[in-house]
């Protein structure tokens, strides 16, 4: 299994962090605006509507507040050819400041290179919405 990780420091306390990435049903308010256009939870899956109407299922594995960890894995609407793909976010203080540490599992190993490119640009993308909505 490939994994592709991704971090960045984020001029936002880690608790603000935290909160954002741990309200799950709120990923297109929150996080990815404009990425994502609606986001419902249904049970543990969290159920993306894309701005082209396209639907993502991701089971919600874990949120543990005291690691402040979130974890999931796509199960159905996967536009990559991937047959295996988990994911994970994790936050950590630096100072008045957090790190976001965003860690994503997939096969086949080579498809990797298709998921880097999109990870990189998601957190460059969640490093500016967070650091604009205070």
């Amino acid at each position: 299994m490939a994994t592709v990780s991704v971090e960045a420091i984020i001029d936002v306390p880690a608790q603000r962090v935290w909160d954002a990435i741990a309200d799950v049903g709120a990923v297109h308010r929150r996080l990815l605006p404009g990425r994502v256009a609606d986001a419902r939870i249904e049970g543990d899956v969290r159920v993306l509507t894309m701005p082209d109407g396209t639907q993502v299922r991701e089971l919600i594995l874990a949120i543990d507040h005291r690691i402040r960890r979130m974890a999931y894995a796509v199960t159905d609407g996967q536009r990559l050819p991937l047959t295996y793909h988990h994911a994970s976010f994790q936050v950590f203080d630096d100072g008045d400041r957090s790190r976001l540490v965003w860690l994503t599992d997939v096969l086949p190993h080579d498809a990797a290179d298709l998921v880097r490119p999109r990870v990189e640009r998601g957190i460059v993308e969640l490093k500016a919405v967070l650091e604009t909505s205070g």
